[in-house]
């Protein structure tokens, strides 16, 4: 026999669930929204940081390069200096060297027969000139020669005496002038 049961079953009903509260749904995407805001601001300033420090870094090398060439233009203008000063000193040498040339070619052209030169001393423009001679009037002519040179000026006999040299009679002088530069 069968039997068949013609009476409703009462079955469970199930609940509604319950709505989730607006609240919850906002803060949820309030806080999606701003984990991605945050996530691409730390991805834009991290790559604006690491742009800083290479552009850094690319300035820091620039500043080395400019400082060693900074020292080698220093280098160059303490040479370029240095050079000038040799130079000037070689011109100022070069001037000087024609000086005693003319001095000793105008003394010598000077001097008469019978006069010879000891020493002379030169100090600026002053010349002292020591010499002898066989008589009194050979240094009398050279003093008068001396004098009658356009090189020469002041020209001062500071004395003149008879000297016995290996029993020959000279006459040792000293003479003082100045020269024109």
């Amino acid at each position: 026999m069968i039997k068949i049961n013609l009476l409703p079953i009462a079955r469970k009903r199930r609940k509604k669930p319950k709505p989730v509260p607006s609240f919850i749904i906002i803060m949820t995407i309030t806080t999606v929204v701003v984990a991605v805001i945050m996530a691409y601001l730390v991805f834009f300033f991290n790559s604006q940081l690491a742009a800083k420090k290479a552009q850094f870094a690319a300035n820091e090398r620039k500043i080395a390069e400019l400082k060693e060439k900074i020292a080698a233009v220093e280098n160059f203008e303490k040479l370029n200096k240095s050079i000038q000063q040799k130079k000037e000193i070689i011109e100022q040498l070069r001037k000087n060297q024609s000086i005693p040339v003319k001095l000793l070619d105008e003394i010598s052209n000077l001097l008469p027969k019978g006069v010879w030169l000891q020493t002379m001393t030169v100090s600026g423009e002053s010349i002292d000139v020591e010499g002898y001679a066989f008589t009194n009037s050979e240094i009398v002519s050279y003093v008068d020669n001396v004098k009658t040179s356009k090189v020469f000026f002041d020209v001062y006999l500071q004395e003149s005496k008879n000297t016995v040299i290996e029993n020959v009679s000279i006459y040792n002088f000293r003479l003082t002038f100045k020269m024109k530069v």
